[in-house]
């Protein structure tokens, strides 16, 4: 018996070292680093091990030639792949290795292409510090009648964009891999003018990232995307509210707090501590930070941040309305709909119905619990694939039962339903219908 026990102790050694040591070997690929790292003394263009990917807090976690493991932004960093294309890939960087550059001009364009009618991607800010990635052949640029001195130069700003800047309003310099800068009598940096980076994240509310997706979509499900899901720092009372809600599959309980506001300290690189508040932000893009808030648990929870260019309350309203236009032009359609198999149909304006002889649908769409009255609703959104086949989703709140939601499409002479109970939601939205659904036909009668 004790042989056999120590048999089974040893076979269980082996396989966790077994597995730890293959979860450790185990890599995402080879990134060509394209912004220096100081504090690990890592310049451009050299290749680094990848090791995972957060999508979470959008960083890569690389091997740093000490042996340690860091989170390195995902921008800074070239898509993982081989360590042979991953060299192949480095050598494209190689002549403007340590090549950086300094905006001498406040809202200087970074356009798409080295031309200078061609689309503008990113705006500079006079004091940003950009890298140069590579020269290029493009049209000359004229000041009157007079060709500006000057190249077409491909860059990378800190927020991940890449675009073409002409060189005539940027001041070059070299940069090591410990920071160090030469090549240049006099560089305008951010440190110079201010901190403005955490000043770009004052007075400005900045909302949890899964609403991007609906934004984006345009198809925002109104009862998870709320303006009072926030964080903000505000200057001019002096305040700081954080208001998340509850997120299961990130596992980050909801929050509502608020302080006095005092002050900052830059603890690292693009990473900031607030006076006396248990926050932490870390600076990705403009349009993205990432808050962490330590608790009276002393458990940390990360929260993904976005900025929106237009007024989220603005945003809402436009789609309520719109949501509002859809259904009343269904109730315009009937607003009593038969069906022969199915039953009769009956809505209001005002956002009611009543549903009679559905005996056919019980329990497997409606629940037998359900009453014939209750509210229905636009609530939630479909995804590209379906929008040339539907017109939207209903969702039908029976008085005694849960939700029951239709994929829909209005007629010219009637209103067509399929049953959405297995299909596939995400983020408010229906991306994928039911591989065996229901098809209800209602013909109007008015």
């Amino acid at each position: 018996m004790k042989k056999l026990f120590s048999k089974i102790v040893i076979l269980f050694s082996l396989t966790l070292v077994s597995s730890l040591f293959f979860s450790c070997r185990r890599m995402e690929g080879y990134s060509v680093v394209l912004w220096n790292i100081p504090e690990y003394q890592i310049q451009d263009c050299e290749v680094v091990p990848v090791y995972a990917l957060s999508n979470i807090s959008h960083v890569y976690i690389i091997g740093a030639p000490n042996g340690e493991k860091l989170e390195v932004p995902l921008w800074q960093l070239t898509q993982p792949e081989s360590k042979s294309k991953a060299i192949k890939k480095a050598e494209q960087y190689k002549e403007y290795v340590g090549k950086y550059a300094s905006v001498k001009l406040d809202g200087l364009p970074c356009r798409a292409e080295p031309a200078n009618l061609s689309k503008q991607v990113y705006r500079l800010r006079k004091g940003e510090t950009i890298k140069i990635l590579a020269k290029g052949e493009g049209d000359t640029v004229m000041a009157g009648k007079e060709a500006l001195e000057g190249d077409w130069l491909k860059v990378l700003t800190k927020n991940g964009t890449e675009g073409w800047c002409f060189s005539h309003n940027l001041i070059l310099f070299d940069m090591d891999a410990a920071g160090v800068q030469s090549g240049a009598s006099e560089v305008l940096t951010e440190e110079n003018l201010g901190d403005s980076t955490f000043e770009g994240i004052f007075d400005k509310p900045w909302y949890p990232e899964k609403f991007q997706a609906m934004i984006a979509e345009k198809n925002i499900d109104t009862t998870i995307v709320k303006a009072e899901f926030n964080f903000t720092i505000d200057s001019e009372k002096g305040t700081v509210s954080l208001n998340m809600p509850e997120n299961k599959e990130a596992k980050l309980k909801a929050v509502k707090k608020s302080w006095d506001y005092s002050g900052y300290e830059k603890v690292g690189r693009n990473q900031y501590e607030l006076t006396d508040i248990p926050i932490t932000i870390t600076y990705r893009k403009d349009d993205f930070i990432v808050v962490r808030y330590t608790g009276s648990s002393g458990k940390p929870q990360d929260f993904s941040l976005i900025a929106t260019e237009e007024d989220l309350t603005d945003i809402i309203k436009e789609e309520k309305r719109r949501r509002s236009d859809l259904y009343s032009k269904i109730v315009s359609r009937g607003p009593n709909y038969v069906s022969s198999s199915y039953g009769n149909l009956n809505l209001t304006l005002n956002g009611n119905f009543n549903w009679t002889n559905y005996e056919l649908l019980v329990p497997n769409v409606i629940p037998s619990s359900a009453k014939a009255g209750g509210s229905v609703l636009l609530k939630y959104g479909i995804g590209e694939k379906l929008k040339s086949q539907y017109d939207g989703v209903l969702t039908f709140k029976f008085d005694g039962a849960s939700e029951v939601n239709f994929l829909y499409k209005t007629e010219s002479d009637g209103l067509r339903l399929e049953n959405a109970t297995n299909a596939k939601f995400e983020e408010g939205m229906i991306l994928e219908r039911s591989s065996s659904s229901l098809v209800i036909y209602f013909k109007a009668n008015k």
